[in-house]
């Protein structure tokens, strides 16, 4: 039985990635933090702030889930300094680390020298995040001491969207669906996400997914 961390389990997308490796039988730890808890009974909970986790405290899991957000101007740096940690106490095991990243990231062509960040119409409220985001994707690129995957959903991501149970991937570029969609809801993402613990078909890589 493949034993999963959630860090951040707390967070909307953290609960449902929780829930959702709890119903496939995995042994399931969510780390939060302060009054924070796991929702999900069948699942542990660890109370430590991402910042003071150790390499002991991640030991003996197959895959930790980062679903670390920040989403105040004063906190956004904190998606790169918090992946940074993860990574250097990953760093030498074969502990997955697996991102729950963005979308502003995605290239919008196929000589990958623009984002879908960059365009006009990316709203300017969302820019700052992406940008650190992106920054920290940057970063993680060149960590070949762990074995990390990063996961960018959909441009529209669906907090409460239905759970359909499908979802297509994609690679390092911007796409859509047969209605010209890109969407997807937090539930479809955290199937994707725990299929790609299942399959381990993104090592060291960068992949997209969105709703049928």
């Amino acid at each position: 039985m493949k034993k999963i961390a959630v860090i951040c389990a707390a967070g909307k997308q953290g609960k449902l990635l929780v829930d959702e490796a709890v119903s496939r039988g995995y042994d399931v730890t969510g780390f939060v933090r302060g009054n924070d808890k796991v929702a999900n009974s069948k699942a542990k909970t660890v109370v430590k702030d991402l910042f003071d986790l150790t390499a002991d405290d991640l030991k003996g899991f197959d895959a930790v889930i980062d679903a670390f957000g920040a989403w105040t101007p004063e906190t956004l740096p904190l998606h790169k300094t918090s992946l940074a940690h993860l990574c250097d106490i990953l760093s030498g095991t074969n502990i997955r680390l697996l991102v729950v990243g963005g979308a502003g990231s995605l290239y919008i062509n196929p000589e990958h020298t623009v984002q879908v960040k960059d365009l006009e119409s990316f709203p300017d409220v969302f820019k700052p995040l992406a940008t650190n985001m992106g920054e920290a994707l940057a970063e993680l690129r060149k960590r070949s001491d762990v074995k990390w995957t990063y996961l960018s959903p959909a441009g529209d991501f669906v907090a409460d969207g239905a759970r359909t149970g499908e979802y297509l991937t994609g690679g390092e570029e911007y796409f859509v669906n047969d209605k010209g969609e890109s969407r997807i809801s937090y539930a479809d993402y955290a199937i994707a996400m725990i299929d790609e613990v299942e399959n381990a078909a993104h090592i060291q890589q960068r992949f997209s997914v969105i709703g049928k």
